[in-house]
């Protein structure tokens, strides 16, 4: 009798043990008291491991100062480029299963500089930071449109997103064509309405000739454009500071095709090839000779190690 009594209080104590865990009372191998114990024992393992203290020691090697975006003598509008630091803890995870510092498994954050590049006044870019391994394809569209098709079908093969400045009238004439660049991606800026010489114009008619060709754009891909290419290249302080009044940056570029002089391909490529550097900004048209050279152009540019992006990721201050 004795035997079974105790069972029973054995089970009785059992199932009172079972209702107050269920009611929420302390329960020392809940997740959240595990997750508290994991954390603390992976504090103690870190400060006694020899890679961890390794990483913190080196760390402080590896840092890089964030640089002020600022107005070049020359380039004008210069954006600044993010500092980076080591990520000692995520690091740490990166590397702790293989016992040994790999530095190809460093994880970096980046500081932004105090200055960046939408701080900056008035003033045209021409330009990434020259220490931003990427470069821009910067097409300025106006007339033609026979070789828009070649061209998407290049970029898309090598997963390249352009920028486009595209002219008002052009757009409105070509509905179809700016669709189809925007729906693959591309970015989309403005190049005035009617294709003047920017120089000449009144206040009234700058703002006229951007203002139509903003109201096109965005009829057409619902995104209002935040970059403008003058018409051949033609500016002047008073066209850059109407631009920046209009929330908008006036772009200009660093090496041209000269695609509309009709070169040859090679002629054409030597002279891109050559004149490359960080930061680039490279000028074509939707012509003959880049619908033809588009796609070795891009291959050789990768090949000498640049990324290439839009004008608004070249002046990003992200690495």
């Amino acid at each position: 009798m004795n035997r079974y009594k105790k069972i029973i209080h054995m089970l009785v104590f059992a199932l009172i043990v079972v209702i107050s865990f269920n009611k929420g009372l302390y329960n020392p191998f809940a997740t959240n008291d595990i997750s508290r114990l994991a954390h603390d024992v992976d504090v103690a393992v870190k400060s006694n491991d020899p890679l961890y203290e390794e990483i913190v020691n080196k760390s402080s090697s590896l840092e890089e100062s964030p640089q002020n975006a600022y107005i070049d003598r020359v380039w004008k509008k210069t954006p600044g480029r993010n500092g980076i630091r080591v990520d000692v803890e995520a690091s740490y995870a990166q590397m702790h299963e293989k016992t040994v510092f790999d530095k190809s498994l460093l994880v970096y954050e980046q500081i932004p500089p105090e200055v960046a590049f939408k701080d900056l006044p008035a003033a045209p870019v021409y330009r990434g930071h020259p220490d931003k391994n990427m470069v821009s394809i910067l097409i300025n569209v106006s007339w033609g449109k026979e070789h828009i098709p070649d061209i998407l079908r290049t970029l898309k093969k090598h997963r390249v997103q352009a920028t486009f400045f595209i002219e008002g009238q052009w757009a409105k004439k070509n509905v179809d064509y700016v669709e189809m660049i925007d729906e693959q991606g591309h970015l989309i800026g403005n190049h005035a309405y009617s294709h003047p010489n920017m120089e000449l114009l009144s206040k009234a008619k700058i703002v006229e000739e951007i203002q139509q060709t903003n109201d096109v754009l965005k009829a057409i891909t619902d995104t209002q454009p935040k970059w403008f290419a003058p018409p051949s290249g033609s500016y002047n302080d008073h066209v850059v500071n109407v631009v920046h009044n209009m929330n908008m940056e006036t772009v200009l570029w660093t090496v041209d095709t000269i695609d509309w002089k009709n070169p040859t391909p090679s002629v054409m490529m030597d002279r891109v090839m050559s004149k490359l550097h960080k930061g680039a900004t490279i000028l074509m048209h939707p012509t003959p000779v880049i619908a033809e050279a588009l796609d070795s152009m891009i291959a050789q540019i990768k090949e000498q190690g640049y990324n290439i992006g839009t004008i608004e990721q070249l002046v990003d201050e992200k690495r």
